[in-house]
């Protein structure tokens, strides 16, 4: 059985697909991954022995650029990417027997486009529910597109929602739809949702309530098992002292906050605390050359979580998922999209503070990092760690090689 996984984003988008795939091969499918062709991606799939078909611009080059995505860029950046993805999936795609596709939503337009004329069974997947329309939350606005200020009802905001989709990404779509000899799609959102999604994420961190018009399966998250060692240099450092509070923004550029390390470090610092930073994509950096402070690239946070005092990050759904998992607490300092969302449920789980907006001050981080290192949020970070599945990956893998088994003809290779 041969599976292509598709995705397009930042590692938060790529490594709980890799999860899946592994996963999936040690259950007998062959799979590749389609995800862009940053370094940094090439080299996970590689360790994971996962066959990687790289489309698309530099992820990181995107989020980094001086210029962040706008209303006026958008659609240009969509039929890029839907064209290269379309190139790529129809030829990744060739002799199999299944398709998930997840990342941005023009990514996972043109990849479910691809199976369909393939005639190929297609999963849409999401890393956090706030793209899955609610009655009881307003959706996300893009880039320009803000929401009027005077509508209120969410079924009305997520019908802008639809509609504002459309105007982004419906044109660049539907022409290499039309290439390919589909018809039009006349809703891009719920072409990509599909009839029955699926949400990659713990069901404790991110409850999703039911609703009788759209069928969710709630996976758990995809969490790639990480059994990397911690460089020694830093095992010398958590070993040196107090454990420190850990500082690192992801994938995120860091853009409103040009001195988001100095602060963060004399935030720590003013709470008694060691500083252990992460340079990530806004490439933070130590700011002296005190003992009480190290820096560190790529490495595994699941072991590295377990020994810090807290963790202050941006809010990815990945990054807040292995937090819990080691019974960390966090302060989330949201940049963009989800990671609100992601804060308020830290906040709301009493596991650690959501900043306010995404430029930290001395003070504002003073602030947070009292709540997160307060005995009782660690005590509550601690007993919420047992609670966050595990297995999510082991159920997808399971669910789509159960229903492609069920649809192959008997005797079917």
């Amino acid at each position: 059985m041969r599976v292509l996984l598709s995705t397009y984003g930042s590692r938060g988008d790529v490594e709980p697909v890799v999860a899946l795939a592994v996963r999936l091969r040690e259950l007998g499918a062959e799979v590749r991954v389609c995800a862009p062709p940053d370094e940094e991606f090439a080299e996970l799939l590689t360790g994971a022995g996962v066959l990687m078909v790289p489309f698309g611009q530099s992820a990181r080059a995107l989020m980094t650029a001086p210029a962040p995505p706008s209303s006026s860029n958008l659609p240009r950046r969509a039929a890029e990417l839907i064209a290269g993805q379309f190139d790529a999936v129809t030829a990744a795609a060739e002799g199999c027997d299944a398709l998930v596709a997840t990342g941005a939503m023009p990514a996972a337009a043109g990849a479910r486009s691809v199976a369909e004329k393939l005639g190929i069974r297609s999963v849409s997947v999401t890393f956090q529910q706030l793209t899955l329309p609610s009655p009881h939350r307003p959706p996300l606005a893009y880039p320009g597109r803000s929401f009027p200020p005077d509508v209120t009802d969410n079924r009305v905001l997520w019908d802008l929602d639809a509609q504002s989709i459309d105007a982004l990404f419906g044109e660049a779509l539907n022409t290499n739809r039309a290439s390919i000899g589909l018809p039009p799609v006349d809703n891009v959102r719920d072409y990509v949702i599909g009839d029955q999604p699926w949400l990659a994420t713990d069901p404790t961190l991110d409850p999703w309530q039911e609703r009788p018009d759209l069928d969710v399966v709630q996976t758990g998250a995809w969490i790639l098992p990480d059994v990397r060692p911690l460089p020694a240099e830093l095992v010398a450092f958590l070993d040196a002292g107090t454990p420190p509070v850990y500082v690192g923004f992801g994938s995120m550029s860091m853009r409103a906050s040009t001195d988001a390390a100095q602060v963060a470090i004399e935030a720590i610092r003013a709470q008694g605390r060691r500083a252990l930073v992460g340079h990530g994509w806004a490439d933070l950096a130590l700011i002296d050359d005190r003992d009480d402070c190290f820096a560190v690239g790529e490495v595994n946070h699941q072991a590295l979580f377990a020994r810090v005092a807290a963790v202050v990050h941006h809010g990815g759904a990945g990054t807040t998922t292995t937090a819990a998992r080691a019974g960390a607490p966090q302060v989330v300092l949201p940049q963009l999209a989800d990671q609100p969302y992601w804060a308020g449920r830290v906040a709301a789980l009493g596991i650690g503070a959501a900043h306010d907006g995404p430029t930290p001050t001395f003070e504002s981080l003073s602030a947070a990092l009292k709540v997160a290192l307060a005995p009782e949020t660690r005590a509550r970070a601690r007993a919420l760690a047992g609670t966050i599945r595990t297995d999510g990956a082991t159920v997808a893998a399971t669910l789509l090689l159960d229903a492609v088994s069920r649809e192959r003809p008997p005797g079917s290779a």
